[in-house]
């Protein structure tokens, strides 16, 4: 397996109460899946739950990556959380739509969007 650009995530707060982790690079199974677990099980242990993965400079994910995504998904809404996706296209999308994760984790063409659709700090999502 050839291994390109190393997954790097960056935590930006759009706004109170919603945190974006910027992926740039390639989401491969290992170590990039469990970055992306660990950071939002921190982010919950920060009372963040509500949080947006934007994917817009993700050039690859395999289906461990997918797979990833979901988990971090379940996690945030067992803990009343929820988890959106933005800047989805190309491969990502194809991959995203095939496993059928487009009809469960909510996607947005933008960080903003998705930041947009989430309910004030303090009510409860649907």
């Amino acid at each position: 397996m050839v291994f390109g650009i190393p997954l790097k995530i960056t935590k930006i707060e759009i706004r109170p109460g919603v945190i974006v982790l910027e992926m740039t690079g390639q989401i491969y199974m290992g170590p990039d899946c469990q970055r992306i677990q660990q950071e939002v099980e921190q982010l919950l242990g920060r009372s963040e739950k509500r949080i947006i993965f934007d994917l817009e400079r993700v050039s690859y994910v395999d289906s461990s990556g997918v797979g990833a995504i979901v988990k971090c998904f379940c996690t945030l809404k067992k803990s009343g959380g929820s988890l959106r996706l933005a800047g989805v296209k190309g491969m990502i999308a194809n991959v995203l739509k095939m496993s059928q994760v487009d009809k469960i984790i909510e996607i947005y063409p933008t960080a903003v969007e998705a930041a947009g659709n989430f309910l004030p700090a303090g009510e409860a999502e649907g």
